[in-house]
């Protein structure tokens, strides 16, 4: 496991329902979700953006739900399950160096966990590469946690792994950056 991976039962603390006074899934994805897409939530922990995510791309859409931790996997599957999406979702167990799949995407995810990774450069290059040539890439990082300067150097690294900053939505308690394939 990646240094200063979020431990699976420290994820209870934000992905409750009082999260949803912080970050309405359906407010941010709208700009970039529709029916019909392939979207990827990495780093996707317990699914609370990955099962709103499925309900945004609907019976004829799929999500992609990677994590480093077979537990929160188990239990996103769980909770797909009961909020009747698990048709529309597939886990995938990665590891610290890779994002574990090659299929195409709309859109790609990646929720206060880009600075879990131990090469940013590798795991932004692995993202630019299985976007499609319009596919969109939504990065947000906790300004908790993460410094200014600190989310300055990840978007330094995405431009150096063929990203375009498109422009830096409001995310509530985070930073965050909107990006597609140069």
């Amino acid at each position: 496991m990646a240094k200063h991976v979020c431990p699976w039962w420290l994820a209870y603390a934000f992905d409750n329902p009082l999260r949803r006074l912080f970050h309405k899934p359906e407010e941010i994805f709208a700009p970039y979700l529709q029916e019909g897409m392939t979207a990827t939530d990495l780093g996707c922990g317990m699914g609370y953006f990955s099962i709103s995510m499925a309900r945004m791309v609907g019976e004829s859409g799929k999500v992609l739900s990677v994590d480093l931790q077979q537990q929160m996997l188990d239990t996103l599957m769980q909770r797909a399950a009961k909020a009747g999406v698990a048709s529309r979702i597939t886990p995938l167990l990665c590891d610290a160096s890779t994002i574990c799949h090659h299929d195409e995407v709309d859109f790609a995810l990646a929720f206060w966990m880009a600075h879990e990774t131990p090469d940013q450069f590798n795991f932004l290059t692995q993202v630019q590469a299985i976007l499609k040539k319009s596919g969109k890439l939504l990065l947000a990082e906790p300004k908790l946690h993460v410094t200014g300067g600190e989310f300055q150097k990840t978007l330094r690294i995405a431009h150096e792994a063929g990203f375009k900053h498109l422009g830096s939505p409001l995310i509530s308690l985070s930073h965050a950056a909107l990006f597609a394939k140069q």
